[in-house]
């Protein structure tokens, strides 16, 4: 059985030293020197200076009492408890005696029946009489003073400075686990007693019988116990390097230090001393057993707590989620632990459900998993459909049981909670997501009152179109359930066509019409507007699901809505190609060929369309589709272009191209605008005829041929006999040739600029072909050319002729476009052209 080993130490004249002094009056049987030392070293008191003097028995009462304690390991197994008293004169009658009356036990703890060793305050055990003999018995049993949680409770209750436990009992929990120590300052030991005992009871078992502590110290500075009390008297003083090591609490002038306050504590102090005890004593269930810090108690103590019925505070809550993860050694109580804790707390957000869910699977209570997992669907589930911020994606949910739980779910709120269309619509994405069992006619319901509603949505976000679009693309039955309410809604009110233009049926495809012709036929109509340059294939879709071959008025309006309403030649074309040459049109048709044919022509691109328009549409079957005019003008485009192609000599062109310049003949006008002065540059000339038709050229097109032609003489080209007949044709013209200013300019540069910079040989040949048209300025050209003859002149060679020149090629940009379509008849040029 245990027991404790007591100690005397005072001053007297009988004692173990032999002498009289200071000295151990008496021990116990078996005491070592260890311990006698250890008690030595506490021993020691120095009362206040104002009751050094005290002799008499109410004065020695009024001097504060040391209660101290000192384990000597770390769990407090082997321990030392004492109380000193000041008792005023030793036999020699001198001030300053203290009798300290020393228990101590190598187990503690069961020596004491669990007393905490600050229970033995006041205890009546303790003696201030020197025994007569120097060996005392043992103390077996405990021998609690009057110390215990409803003092302790009374006494904070009426403390007004109470407030401040929390912040005590932090400090007293960092001296025991990191370093320093903390000085409790009050006006009595017997109040500094019981805020130790506050303290005490609030800490966990292990750590307060590993407290040391001495209720009163005159020079706190002295000592490194972890909980040192003094009174006000004398003031503290701590030298600079000592402050740092002292943490103190001056309950008596209600000075505090700031000390953050960890939530363990807080748990505690709100708990209570009067109700810690049986928390204590539930924490051993949950406990793993090398909990030390503040940090390392708050979860194992809020565990405890919640299964005593405590409410906890949102921090405890977190702390005992974070913790569960790795608390394996709880086994089937972590489930209980996950189970409290949801159902008590509605607040948890989803990582905290998580983790509360896999605490109970780990523990593989089914139940209770199950459980926590469908108010994570839930709270998941609103807080995708909201859109809130910690929003997570749906992803599968394979656990049947809960998948019908969640489905259930769904359902409810689909009827009571959903508010808005986005909400909806987020809703029913998540059932896609997470793959609910929802029942077809439930989804069909639901898609198509979405439908209903989607379809009165106007500028809808961004965001929310991305979401529409989603739900259409991966949910079947939303893309059934758009078209029937687009259906629904083009057969409540007329002219509605436009639907399709808007959002969200411009979502559907056309396999989503399948079976709906009027519906499909809408859509292909929306499509064309909003992707124009698909409208040609876009009507032949429709011309299909109507079983027609060619379109009406109303489908063409309808479909080319631009303020021309006209086809561009590139769509006329494709849609000749593709009209059934065995089929009759309808007269509207012809006429839009003829607009088509007519527009304006503003470059070689679209020259070129044109041209390929007239090819389709002159095979005989094709011309028929079109009025008279229309007709005539495709002929004659054709015949221009093969005239391009197959003249001999430039002055063959101007027959040809004696077209007008007003009216429907857009294509002649600009095969002439673009191909005439090049393809005429690239023939031969007949200086004799050419000279004289100049001046039938339009004023554009005299400047251009002069421009182009000043351009190859003076381009470092070798001079043939093609360009040699058009500069011959140019410096000849006659001076009453209808020229402006700028085109007199251009034939005098052409005129002067062979004299100086052609060879010789081409100089002469250009004086030899001017002869006959201008024998003054053939001379001048001729003695130009002597002149830069060098050395003697020789005999003159033979003339060159220049009745008809050969040919040469142009650049390939001057090409006019090839003319030979495929299905056309062969050309005629001697067809008779109307209309010149």
């Amino acid at each position: 059985m245990s027991h404790f080993q007591q100690l005397y130490y005072t001053s007297c004249e009988h004692g173990l030293s032999g002498f009289s002094g200071f000295q151990f009056n008496a021990v116990s049987a078996g005491v070592t020197a260890e311990t006698r030392q250890a008690v030595e070293a506490l021993a020691g008191y120095e009362p206040p200076r104002s009751l050094v003097e005290s002799d008499t028995p109410e004065l020695l009462e009024r001097c504060p009492v040391n209660l101290c304690y000192r384990p000597h390991d770390r769990a407090g197994r082997s321990a030392t408890v004492l109380c000193v008293r000041y008792v005023g004169r030793d036999s020699a009658r001198r001030f300053g005696n203290y009798f300290a009356h020393a228990l101590h036990s190598e187990d503690f703890p069961a020596a004491g029946g669990g007393l905490l060793p600050i229970e033995w305050w006041n205890s009546p055990v303790w003696t201030r009489t020197v025994s007569p003999n120097t060996e005392i018995p043992t103390l077996a049993g405990p021998a609690p003073g009057p110390l215990d949680v409803r003092a302790v409770g009374e006494f904070l209750r009426g403390h007004p400075h109470a407030d401040r436990l929390p912040e005590l009992l932090a400090a007293v929990f960092a001296a025991l686990t990191e370093h320093g120590s903390v000085v409790v300052v009050d006006r009595s030991t017997e109040q500094i007693a019981h805020w130790f005992a506050a303290v005490s009871y609030l800490l966990p078992p292990p750590l307060s019988r590993g407290l040391s502590f001495a209720t009163y110290v005159l020079r706190p500075a002295r000592s490194r116990l972890h909980l040192i009390g003094t009174v006000p008297e004398p003031p503290l003083a701590f030298a600079p390097d000592e402050e740092a090591a002292y943490t103190v609490f001056d309950f008596a002038r209600g000075v505090f230090p700031e000390v953050p306050v960890p939530g363990v504590v807080r748990l505690l102090t709100r708990i209570g001393v009067g109700s810690v005890r049986p928390v204590w004593s539930w924490t051993t269930d949950y406990a793993e057993g090398g909990e030390e810090t503040p940090d390392d108690w708050h979860a194992p103590v809020a565990a405890a707590a919640a299964s005593g019925g405590i409410a906890l505070a949102t921090a405890d809550v977190h702390a005992v989620v974070d913790w569960l993860a790795g608390a394996g050694h709880l086994g089937a109580r972590g489930a209980a632990v996950a189970a409290a804790i949801h159902r008590e707390h509605r607040g948890l957000d989803d990582a905290q459900l998580t983790a509360l869910s896999a605490a109970a699977r780990a523990s593989g209570d089914t139940a209770v998993h199950q459980e926590i997992e469908g108010k994570l669907y839930g709270l998941r589930m609103r807080a995708y459909t909201t859109g809130a911020e910690d929003a997570v994606e749906p992803v599968p949910i394979t656990d049947p049981v809960a998948r019908e739980r969640a489905a259930a779910l769904w359902e409810r709120l689909l009827e009571i909670e959903v508010r808005t269309v986005r909400e909806r619509t987020r809703l029913l994405l998540w059932a896609v997501g997470t793959r609910l069992p929802v029942l077809p006619e439930v989804m069909a319901r639901e898609t198509l009152t979405l439908s209903h509603a989607l379809l009165g949505t106007t500028a809808p976000a961004p965001g929310f179109r991305r979401e529409v679009a989603e739900l259409v693309r991966v949910l079947p039955a939303m893309r059934t359930s758009l078209a029937t309410a687009v259906e629904e809604a083009l057969e409540r009110r007329a002219g509605q066509e436009q639907l399709f233009a808007q959002f969200p049926a411009e979502l559907l495809r056309e396999g989503d019409l399948s079976g709906r012709p009027l519906l499909l036929e809408h859509h292909l109509r929306a499509r064309a507007e909003r992707d124009p340059s698909n409208t040609v294939p876009l009507m032949f879709k429709i011309l299909s699901i109507r079983g027609r071959t060619s379109p009406d008025e109303e489908l063409l309006r309808g479909l080319w809505r631009q303020p021309s309403r006209t086809w561009t030649h590139r769509e006329a074309a494709c849609i000749a190609a593709q009209l059934p040459v065995s089929e009759p049109v309808d007269t509207v048709v012809g006429e839009w060929f003829d607009r088509a044919l007519s527009q304006g022509i503003e470059d070689e691109d679209a020259l070129k369309a044109c041209l390929d328009l007239c090819r389709v549409l002159s095979h005989p079957r094709r011309s028929a589709w079109l009025p008279a005019g229309a007709a005539e003008r495709v002929g004659i485009t054709l015949d221009l272009a093969v005239a391009l192609r197959d003249a001999g000599e430039a002055t063959e062109l101007f027959a040809e191209f004696a077209i007008p310049e007003t009216g429907p003949w857009a294509a002649p006008r600009a095969l002439k605008r673009f191909y005439l002065v090049p393809v005429m540059l690239r023939l031969p000339a007949d200086v004799s005829r050419l000279r004289g038709r100049l001046a039938e050229l339009t004023h554009r097109d005299l400047d251009r041929y002069l421009s182009l032609l000043h351009q190859q003489m003076t381009g470092g080209e070798q001079i043939d006999d093609v360009l040699l007949s058009h500069v011959a044709t140019v410096a000849t013209l006659p001076k009453g040739a209808r020229l402006s200013q700028a085109q007199e300019e251009s034939v005098a540069a052409i005129r002067a600029h062979p004299e100086e910079h052609w060879r010789v040989t081409d100089l002469k040949q250009l004086a030899e072909a001017v002869r006959p048209h201008a024998a003054a300025l053939a001379d001048h050209y001729a003695g130009r050319a002597e002149a830069r003859r060098p050395g003697p002149p020789g005999p003159p060679g033979p003339p060159r002729k220049f009745s008809f020149f050969g040919r040469r090629t142009a650049p390939a940009s001057a090409d006019p476009p090839d003319t030979a379509p495929s299905d056309a008849p062969p050309s005629d040029n001697s067809r008779k052209r109307k209309g010149r």
